[in-house]
């Protein structure tokens, strides 16, 4: 049985989460082209902000946390050594850049969150072996989703995709649940470990490998949000939003193949 923690979503609820991933999808397509050598990320944020209003949604991201340190962005920037939860400011993105794409939008209610990883220009060959193998570590994560089977299935794809090529995972941070609020149960870590309960109809899910050239540790800065790694090298991240449904794994937020430069 699922914990009564883990908040299943009928029928109706799971097209409400379908509608905002399209939308968040649709969002990605048109920012995708301004993300390269030369842009302000603090103009990315903005631009993101006025493309979610003119759709009649609402940045999900915007305000998280609250307290005296609010997530002061609609979307999280986060570049070379910065895995997840960058802030967007002045800060230009540089040649060779790895440039991850964090974002969620509340649409009437409803919950989406995406993320994906750009090469912005020419990257070394190392940065893009990395972010090749974390896309991938994403797609076998989905592959494990499944009615009936247990979550843990899901960090096992990501650890025995990622840990063979020599990355470090990171386990500090995870996958969650997801559709009400930004972040619900269950956890979905990266490597086993912790609760493992079975997959069922009416799951949705964020799953999300963060995956580093070097260690898997990481710090955060002062700034209460930016987690970096802990040796200085460079992490890539991804995420999708599933649902299962008719005992299967839905792709909410939809196919990322052609965000991956051939």
């Amino acid at each position: 049985m699922i914990p009564k923690v883990i908040r299943l979503k009928n029928a109706k609820q799971i097209d409400g989460i379908r509608k905002s991933c399209k939308m968040l999808s649709a969002m990605y397509r048109e920012l995708v082209p301004l993300v390269k050598p030369g842009t302000v990320t603090l103009e990315i944020d903005r631009w993101v902000r006025d493309w979610i209003k003119k759709a009649g949604g609402k940045p999900a991201f915007l305000g998280v946390g609250g307290g005296n340190n609010p997530y002061p962005a609609a979307i999280c920037i986060s570049i070379n050594e910065e895995v997840i939860h960058g802030i967007p400011s002045r800060r230009k993105i540089a040649e060779g850049d790895l440039v991850s794409l964090d974002c969620g939008i509340n649409l009437d209610g409803y919950i989406s969150d995406q993320a994906f990883t750009l090469e912005a220009g020419a990257v070394s060959a190392e940065a893009r072996a990395l972010n090749r193998t974390t896309c991938e570590c994403l797609k076998r994560a989905v592959s494990a989703v499944k009615a009936g089977d247990r979550l843990l299935q899901v960090s096992r794809a990501v650890q025995s995709c990622a840990e063979p090529a020599g990355y470090g995972i990171v386990t500090r941070y995870c996958g969650h649940g997801v559709g009400f609020d930004l972040h619900e149960d269950p956890q979905v870590p990266n490597i086993p470990h912790g609760p493992n309960p079975k997959m069922a109809d009416g799951l949705v899910i964020a799953v999300e490998p963060m995956v580093n050239l070097g260690t898997g540790e990481v710090d955060m800065l002062d700034d209460g949000w930016t987690v970096v790694t802990q040796d200085g090298k460079i992490s890539s991240h991804w995420e999708h939003t599933i649902a299962i449904t008719g005992g299967a794994a839905e792709l909410l937020t939809g196919d990322l193949s052609w965000a991956i430069k051939a």
